[in-house]
């Protein structure tokens, strides 16, 4: 696995990471002692860039992650969130962005993780009723304190990315990317690539529908976060496997899966994006890990720019009642 730089200031991570997040939340059914496997093997291949957050559980990936990488602390690069605030209320999403909140979080965090330095410390989402540069203020203390080395935005829109910019140096931005969430590509791209600040594309699979494995709504448990989101339901559904199906087609000529030709296509974007796919399993852990020896040529760019074109995906990327927190 090769390595790829996350902007400027140093941060050099595994070409592809590792997110966690489906491991103990939102996606059905948790295997700790299995997800630990996964974590393990996504080290002896080189992924190195784990990618987890506070309201995880909430609370309970950060605890998987550190039992993961106890006595490994060395061989891995530590992502992790703050700033999404839960309640007992599973539809509840609240945002902080305060400087004690930040300070708090950090705390706990690094209690959980059992480590103590955060390699990456992301703002979840911003928060619209603090300004950017109090809670940044507040990041760039914990890099101060020696409590995070990089500090990074989730979700940002480019105003705000200028302004955080300016307070302390913003190592990366984290935002959904993918051959159907293509927002980046309208002025966030160009942003974090003038101010030499590094992409991690979440999602890269979109929840899994890029697989090829997803072919009916009810095959998702009660408690799937994918049952409250636009693209899995009705005809958007429909419309949206018949794009993959077509991706599908494009990769069994080049003898991989369509997983591994949504990555290899997040990957050709840049040297400064770096996808963090996430799986509970070994298999697909070890399938989205090939995809980064797959090189794609001008002519296949093309050809799947024809098959997916910016916006073909039908149907809004999140539910309506999140919406407020992305591009902030």
């Amino acid at each position: 696995m090769r390595k790829r730089k996350l902007g400027t200031q140093g941060l050099e991570v595994s070409a592809m990471g590792l997110g966690c997040m489906g491991m103990s939340d939102f996606y059905g059914a948790r295997d700790d002692q299995e997800s630990i496997r996964v974590i393990h093997r996504a080290l002896e291949l080189g992924i190195d860039f784990l990618d987890t957050a506070d309201m995880y559980g909430p609370h309970t990936n950060e605890v998987l992650v550190g039992k993961a990488i106890a006595n490994r602390r060395a061989e891995v690069v530590i992502a992790t969130k703050f700033g999404m605030v839960r309640s007992k209320d599973p539809a509840f999403r609240g945002v902080c962005g305060r400087p004690e909140y930040v300070r708090s979080s950090c705390d706990g965090s690094l209690q959980r993780l059992g480590i103590e330095t955060i390699d990456l410390y992301y703002q979840h989402r911003v928060d619209p009723q603090v300004p950017i540069e109090e809670t940044v203020g507040a990041m760039a203390d914990l890099v101060r304190a020696g409590k995070v080395r990089y500090v990074g935005l989730s979700e940002a829109s480019p105003v705000t990315i200028r302004r955080a910019h300016k307070v302390h140096p913003i190592t990366a931005l984290q935002t959904e990317y993918s051959l159907w969430s293509r927002d980046p590509e309208d002025e966030i791209l160009t942003t974090v690539r003038e101010l030499g600040i590094g992409f991690v594309a979440y999602s890269p699979l979109g929840r899994g529908f890029l697989t090829g494995q997803l072919k009916r709504f009810e095959d998702f448990a009660p408690d799937d976060y994918r049952r409250m989101s636009p693209r899995f339901q009705g005809a958007n559904f429909a419309k949206n496997l018949e794009l993959v199906e077509r991706i599908g087609e494009m990769a069994r000529e080049r003898s991989c899966t369509a997983s591994q030709l949504a990555l290899a296509w997040v990957m050709a974007q840049g040297q400064d994006v770096v996808p963090i796919p996430g799986t509970k399993r070994l298999k697909y852990l070890e399938e989205n890990a090939q995809a980064a020896a797959i090189q794609l040529t001008q002519a296949d760019l093309d050809r799947i720019e024809a098959i997916f074109p910016r916006d073909a995906a039908a149907g809004h990327r999140y539910p309506e009642s999140a919406r407020y927190l992305l591009n902030g």
